[in-house]
Formats: C-alpha cells, structure tokens, sequence
C-alpha cells in the first residue's frame, strides 16, 4: 500500500533506512509565494539565470543548429516559480554530446523546436540508502513537463556556466546533480559531494509531455549511494518515498496499467538498465560505459 502522510512544506524532515510511505508536501499558496521571493541557487554556484535573449550559439567553424524563430508560447497560465526557471540556460549537444551552444530551458523543452533538432544535456540520479532501497519522487503538479509522474530521485539538466560546463569525467554534470538534489530534495551540499556521485552511462531519448512541451536529451545516469537528510521542496515534489525492487516492480505494472503516470526516461531505465545494475551496487564499475551513449 502506499501512503502518504501530508506535512506543511514549512517542516523540514528527515528520512533514513527503513523509512516506509510516500511523504507528501502541501502546496499551499502562502508558501509557494515565499518561495517565490527567494533564490534557489545554492551558495557557492554562479547564477543559473544569465540574462535573457537570443540563444547563446559557439563561435564560427563548430556545428550549429538553425533554428529560424522561436515560437511564442504563453505562459500565464503555469506556476510563476516554474515559469522563472525557464530562463535557465541548458547546454545545447549534437548527438554525439558535443557541446555547440547554450539556449534557455524554455526553448529547449519546446516540441516545436526539438522536432527540428535541438537536443540539449541532462542527468538522471538515482539514490540508494544503506538498505538498498532507491528512493523515488512523484514530480508536483506545477512541473511544465511530465508532471504528477513518478521518476527516479532527482531529474534535471546542468547549465550552460562554467562550474557544469567542465567535461572532464562528467564533473560538471556532478556539480549540477549536487545543486539539484539540494533545491528539489533539500539535500544538504555538504551531504552528497560531486566525488560522491558515480556517472555509470549516457542514454539518448526523445519524449512528448503533450502538445507543447517536451524532452529530447542526452541523459548521464548517476548513482549515490548515501543515507541523507530529505527537506522537499513542495513545488518541485508531490510525495517521495525509498523502494526495494519488488515494490518498483509493483510501481511499473500499476503504471503499465495506467492506475499511475511515471516519466518515460524512468520507465526507459527501469526496463533496460535498472535492476541489474541494482543487484550489483557493490559492483558497479564493472558497469561504466562513457564511450557508449545508448540510444533509446
């Protein structure tokens, strides 16, 4: 069974081995507009929102994508916090993972534009405690993209500043995971450090949220294995919970039978990749392809 036990998104909690339900967070509109007044930039990271303009594309001789005018997309009717962190800018790739240019998580996540190409740097990190067990999320209902979903721990993309631009042994991308797991999941820094996270392989995908918006991304798989402290934020994070393997294959099948929405990179990983590379957690280097990006 899983349950949720609603908390106000004021209280900070603490999560460890053998913790069990789903722990939800209100989404109550006088905390929300709190959090909205504030940075959710980590001290000690650059600025993720550059200053907004046209697309940020390499000098001349590298490879660029053309696309010829961004369309207008209205935005009033989404979640203003949600909204702001479309200004970001993500790291443009070409299939290879070859960075050419920068251009903002709006335009990024547009189908409009991902039919035409641009395909853009993400990761994907997957948690697990002393028992084993990997800790999920069910993604609010604020997110632009795939939301109400269950997905792995944490999801997000490293920006275009040069702390994540650094590529040597997928650092930068580390970096952003440990800012990320900070801001949704309220893990401390000093909790999980980029040493800490292990960059396994790439996986390449393509996936329609809806109409609008969607995801074409190049996705580096990490794995942390750590007992941490959890303080969600309820704007990015509906409910969370550690599972063993035989209550994630309980998760897949409600949502092959559509009782549950889960996000597709997940569903993707989990049938392909996930539990072999579980059972050998101790093992996992055995594992590491950065040659290869799966294409999926």
């Amino acid at each position: 069974m899983w349950r949720a036990a609603c908390r106000l998104a004021s209280v900070a909690g603490a999560v460890g081995p053998g913790s069990d339900g789903w722990a939800a967070r209100s989404l109550a509109s006088s905390v929300c507009q709190v959090r909205r007044g504030r940075c959710l930039c980590p001290t000690g990271f650059p600025s993720p929102l550059p200053p907004v303009g046209r697309p940020v594309w390499p000098a001349s001789g590298e490879r660029k994508i053309h696309i010829a005018a961004m369309p207008e997309i209205n935005t009033d009717d989404l979640d203003k916090q949600q909204v702001q962190l479309l200004a970001e800018m993500c790291i443009v790739i070409d299939e290879n993972d070859n960075r050419i240019g920068a251009d903002t998580k709006k335009n990024c996540h547009l189908n409009e534009n991902i039919e035409k190409g641009l395909l853009h740097r993400a990761f994907s990190v997957f948690l697990f405690n002393s028992e084993n067990k990997l800790l999920l999320q069910q993604r609010s209902d604020a997110k632009i993209t795939f939301p109400d979903c269950f997905t792995n721990t944490c999801c997000s993309h490293p920006l275009s500043t040069p702390l994540e631009l650094e590529e040597n042994n997928a650092v930068g991308v580390r970096r952003a995971a440990q800012r990320r797991l900070q801001a949704e999941l309220g893990i401390p820094l000093e909790q999980v450090t980029p040493e800490e996270i292990f960059y396994l392989t790439r996986i390449h995908y393509k996936a329609r949220s809806n109409g609008i918006w969607g995801e074409h991304e190049i996705d580096y798989i990490l794995f942390v294995q750590k007992n941490v402290t959890l303080s969600p934020d309820p704007n990015e994070i509906k409910s969370y919970r550690y599972v063993t393997q035989k209550e994630l294959k309980e998760l897949l099948e409600k949502a092959s039978q559509n009782e549950i929405k889960i996000t597709p990179w997940f569903k993707l990983i989990a049938e392909t990749f996930l539990f072999k590379w579980w059972d050998n957690l101790n093992h996992l280097k055995k594992f590491v392809d950065h040659a290869k990006i799966h294409r999926m």
